[in-house]
Parts: structure tokens; sequence; C-alpha cells
């Protein structure tokens, strides 16, 4: 599982919500959205991926992942603080498998997660 999110409070959070689910041996974290983390981490099995970010955002980075041949069937799961109508709808344009709202509470992001990893 690879987490992209530029502020580490939104990492230690998701990290512990992992942690209850037993996921986080698996866990690996970048603070940029960039493609190149997952081309270097090539048995990743889902992605969490910021939306909003410094460098390039969550959108461009989804869209540059998808490209690439070999993970047009990653799933990735967008996550936002500042929801707005729409954002769900150009998550899932961008790419995204799905679209989960900050913050990541313990019932459904784990839930959800579960669902896209044995899809």
């Amino acid at each position: 599982m690879l987490i992209v999110d530029d502020d580490v409070r939104n990492v230690f959070a998701l990290t512990s919500v992992l942690e209850a689910q037993r996921h986080a041996g698996g866990v690996r974290r970048e603070r940029q959205g960039r493609r190149h983390h997952v081309e270097e981490e090539p048995d990743v099995a889902l992605v969490l991926m910021d939306i909003m970010m410094p460098e390039m955002d969550g959108y461009e980075t989804t869209k540059a992942i998808r490209k690439l041949a070999k993970f047009k069937k990653l799933p990735i799961i967008a996550l936002t603080a500042k929801a707005m109508k729409g954002d769900r709808e150009k998550s899932i344009a961008a790419g995204a498998s799905d679209y989960i709202t900050k913050p990541v509470n313990n019932r459904p992001a784990p839930v959800l997660m579960r669902v896209w990893l044995y899809a």
C-alpha cells in the first residue's frame, strides 16, 4: 500500500487506521505526487492519493500513473480534505478507482480498501 500525502499528520492518521486493520507492515509513504514513486514500488497493491499537493496534485499524478500499462488496474483511492461538489466525479475522471473524504474514519475507509484490494 502506498500513501501519497504531503501532510505528515494525514500520513500518521492513515497509518494508524491501517495499523488497526493490520495493513501497516506493507505501507509506504510519499510526500509528493510524482508517478516515479509508484514505478519504484512495483508490488504496490493499492494507492491512497491525496488530491491537494503542492508540486503535482493527485489528479495529475493519477493520470500519469494510469498512462503506464502495468498500473492500469492498480486501485487508486483519491483523498481530499476540502471536499467540494464534483470532486468525486473529477477524481474518477482522472483515473481514481474510488474517493474518500478526510478525515478518514475507522469504518468506511478500511472496508473500501479491502473491497479494492480483493476485487
